[in-house]
């Protein structure tokens, strides 16, 4: 099972985080960009739109520099204007994420929220993170008000239902207690 990452979720359900704008670049306008997706270059290529809080910003031009993001946006044309909308965060509508095409693969942002349940329909609580670290990836479930990290791998985690709203865990013994 994988979970590809594009953003935190957003208050809206139907935005997703892709970004977050950084410090300026240079006297032109262009600023550093924090990318939180998969796809950066397929995110900030020329010619998309990313929604803000205030409204959007077009993506002129892309590149890296130092193997970090650099963008340009459009009507962004000089120092004082890429500093004004630094610490933006960037989104895109979730319809607009590319489908997944292995049943066993889910955008974090789809697994966040559903209550995590044993078999027998027992509730642990709600997912409420997907860690990505050292090649695995862990829900965070909130465990009677704890955090507990749970691998992410069918032998622990067999059903995961989006529409259902609900992430079957089988935990092998000692998984909660700490």
């Amino acid at each position: 099972m994988s979970s590809p990452v594009d953003g935190n979720e957003h208050g809206d359900d139907d935005l997703v985080a892709v970004g977050r704008v950084g410090p300026a670049r240079g006297v032109r306008g262009e600023v550093f960009v924090e990318p939180w997706t998969d796809a950066p270059d397929e995110r900030f290529a020329p010619g998309i739109t990313l929604r803000t809080a205030t409204g959007t910003l077009s993506v002129a031009d892309s590149t890296s520099s130092s193997g970090k993001l650099v963008v340009h946006f459009d009507g962004i044309d000089d120092r004082v204007s890429a500093e004004a909308i630094r610490g933006t965060e960037l989104f895109v509508a979730a319809a607009e994420r590319p489908v997944l095409d292995d049943p066993d693969d889910f955008y974090d942002t789809d697994l966040i929220g559903l209550d995590a349940r044993n078999a027998s329909g027992v509730s642990f609580g709600p997912v409420v993170d997907v860690v990505h670290a050292a090649g695995a990836d862990y829900l965070v479930l909130n465990v009677q008000g704890h955090e507990r990290l749970v691998p992410f791998v069918s032998a622990i985690v067999p059903s995961v239902d989006i529409a259902g709203g609900t992430i079957t865990i089988d935990p092998p013994e000692g998984l909660f207690d700490l």
